[in-house]
């Protein structure tokens, strides 16, 4: 049921929508032509590295095939690195590996490299399936496990920006990019075996269920050390998402707070011109609300005092002093 180095068939340029329904997260597109996928670091790394082979996701797979990889532009505190590779060196353990050679560095912004996808299953088929290393089966702690082979790592890393979900390389950094891959080596190297040796995209979400339902096996026994080194990494993973949580708070605060205070202003100054006066180009512009503020202000102080003391020119039907207000 192995299958060969050569993934089975799959050309290594290919790559087809097969589990996403219709490409989701392909902006609609149900192919890819150089398919990049941004992740946060240290995760990029240990992936193009070979040492981390299943890329967890809240969404199956949209394509099988080559799939770039691009680290994104945040950088990973310290304790999150920690935590990562304590993760690896206990699960490799269990399969009796130690000597892993995790990488020097983490950059971030930049194409890494790319790996193989060559199948997608849910996360409860692949910690009881008993054809992968047990050290494979605990790295299922996702809803669909993405099933990653041929890890291959840039010479040089290409800076670059990187999009949500899945895109497509532009075509002047993947034709550059090809030309400087080299092949990982990774502690353990797995291929994943199919489900039905003639359809080379047969590893879909529910595949392992129907066609290994009699060679399902038990989870795996998780000791003391790996219990916690599980706990560390679910902890190391929420870092990036406390930390968008938290600027997208204090966006919103920030967001409404400007709207009400923007609002205010147009409502206390209700019925005062402001032809010849220029507008905040956002809610950010404060100082220039606030100039608008204290102008409206003056024309009301200005309105009021021509009320009561009319200038002689006033009192004669001439045209009124500046800054008093007119008709709209």
């Amino acid at each position: 049921m192995r299958r060969g180095s050569n993934g089975g068939g799959r050309g290594r340029g290919e790559s087809t929508a097969e589990f996403g329904g219709g490409g989701r997260g392909g902006r609609g597109r149900g192919k890819y032509s150089n398919p990049c996928l941004t992740m946060h670091q240290p995760w990029a790394s240990l992936l193009v590295y070979g040492i981390k082979r299943v890329e967890g996701r809240s969404w199956p797979a949209p394509l099988t095939g080559r799939l770039w990889i691009h680290a994104a532009s945040k950088v990973p505190e310290p304790e999150t690195i920690k935590a990562m590779e304590n993760f690896y060196r206990e699960i490799y353990a269990v399969d009796g590996v130690k000597d892993i050679k995790f990488p020097e560095h983490y950059p971030v912004s930049r194409l890494l490299g790319c790996v193989e996808v060559v199948g997608c299953v849910k996360c409860e088929e692949l910690v009881c399936w008993e054809d992968v290393p047990e050290s494979v089966r605990l790295e299922g702690q996702t809803d669909f496990c993405w099933l990653c082979e041929n890890p291959q790592k840039l010479l040089i890393p290409f800076e670059m920006r990187g999009f949500q979900r899945v895109y497509n390389l532009e075509k002047r950094i993947h034709d550059a990019a090809v030309r400087g891959l080299i092949t990982i080596q990774g502690p353990l190297p797995v291929k994943f075996p199919l489900p039905d040796p003639q359809d080379p995209f047969s590893l879909r979400p529910g595949s392992l269920a129907l066609h290994f339902s009699s060679s399902k096996a038990p989870e795996v026994a998780k000791t003391p050390n790996v219990s916690a080194a599980i706990a560390g990494a679910r902890a190391a993973a929420t870092q990036f998402s406390r930390e968008d949580q938290s600027a997208m708070s204090k966006s919103y605060q920030t967001n409404v707070t400007e709207k009400s205070e923007f609002g205010s202003a147009e409502t206390s100054h209700a019925g005062t011109r402001t032809e010849g006066r220029r507008l905040p180009d956002s809610h950010n512009d404060t100082q220039g609300l606030q100039a608008l503020n204290h102008n409206q202000h003056t024309t009301h102080k200005e309105r009021d005092q021509n009320k009561r003391y009319p200038s002689e020119k006033t009192s004669r039907g001439s045209r009124s002093a500046p800054g008093a207000s007119g008709k709209h």
